[in-house]
């Protein structure tokens, strides 16, 4: 394209917006037109963000409603929303309004809850309350990015970090057929996926050197996951999840374990993974178990796997914060503006984090 794309970002001043603004910066083919934050509104980012001090100098946050103003007329916007679940949808409404009455081409990637259903109901009997803008849920469609290969709808609800992590495991396996549709999974997240707001669960004293579980089989996420993992693989796919707080900052580790049909060898199930995964540059299949040093601040997935011969083992491993939200949203977004999929989010892992 000779123009870059405008990007916006709502709800800048989170984590996940924080790490938004920071994969635009090094995006070739988008432009920071508008950080949105009420709270932080004509603060400048580096008082927020001190890590892209240099990225962003002299750049500030913008309240709601002012960011359509950096927005030229008839130009192309990319639209990501790092708003809280149950708040995102409203937001997203009034803005596509707003775009609309400028002349503006605006494309959506949602990194809330908010558009990961398609029925209304289904939504809120999970997140309780009444939806945002149930007018717009068949405008979205929600994946993951190496799940979908046609994109039919012009705006993408981004699935939550445990379930980016939980479908790249369980969707190969239910397509294989070699298991039975029952999984098992258990899954370790960084403090940074409960948000920027200080709680119990991210308070440093009680996640250091600790790991507990929390609301297991009750996580909101699991129907969610197992509603995904049905859409993607065409098999009714129930899932037992239990999730944990971990001691580090950034990152998930799930494990995921299903009966087999039959004796399954290991080759067998590296083969299903390989070959479902080979032509996606952000999922690899590595020989070892995998391990979060090496994918923490990337857009990587490293899938591992096991089995005995009668159970399976399939353990994923990916960026909270990069895979499973901002990166995870900028690949969408690379997709609904037909660029190179991979674009801005090539930066090989630090390692050793």
């Amino acid at each position: 394209m000779s123009s870059p794309i405008q990007a916006v970002v709502l709800g800048a001043g989170g984590y996940v917006g924080g790490e938004l603004l920071r994969l635009i910066t090094g995006h070739a083919n988008f432009e920071l037109a508008a950080a949105v934050s009420d709270s932080r509104a004509n603060q400048a980012i580096a008082d927020t963000f001190a890590h892209l001090s240099q990225a962003l100098a002299g750049v500030s946050f913008v309240a709601s409603d002012e960011w359509l103003n950096a927005v030229e007329d008839g130009s192309d916007v990319a639209l990501f929303s790092a708003a809280p679940h149950g708040a995102s949808a409203g937001i997203i409404k009034a803005a596509l309004n707003a775009a609309k009455n400028k002349n503006v081409n605006m494309h959506v990637v949602d990194s809330s809850a908010d558009f990961r259903y398609s029925e209304q109901a289904a939504w809120e009997s999970v997140y309780g309350g009444q939806h945002g803008a149930p007018e717009l849920l068949h405008d979205f469609s929600c994946a993951v990015p190496e799940h979908l290969d046609a994109v039919t709808t012009p705006h993408i609800g981004h699935p939550g970090c445990f379930a980016t992590a939980t479908l790249l495991a369980t969707v190969p396996l239910m397509r294989s057929g070699l298991t039975m549709s029952e999984v098992f999974v258990s899954g370790v997240t960084g403090s940074t996926g409960s948000g920027r707001s200080p709680q119990a669960g991210t308070h440093h004293p009680e996640r250091n050197s600790n790991l507990y579980a929390y609301k297991p089989l009750a996580h909101r996420h699991s129907p969610e996951i197992a509603r995904l993992a049905t859409a993607a693989s065409g098999r009714d796919t129930t899932v037992h999840f239990v999730p944990h707080s971990g001691p580090f900052s950034r990152g998930i580790h799930v494990t995921l374990q299903a009966r087999a049909k039959a004796t399954v060898s290991e080759q067998q199930l590296r083969e299903v993974y390989t070959s479902a995964y080979a032509n996606s540059p952000f999922v690899e299949i590595v020989s070892a178990t995998p391990r979060l040093k090496n994918v923490v601040a990337s857009n990587m997935c490293h899938i591992g796997v096991a089995t005995d011969g009668e159970s399976v083992v399939v353990m994923s491993a990916i960026d909270n914060l990069v895979k499973g939200a901002a990166g995870g949203a900028i690949q969408w977004m690379n997709r609904l503006w037909n660029l190179p999929e991979s674009s801005g989010l090539t930066a090989a892992a630090p390692g050793w984090t």
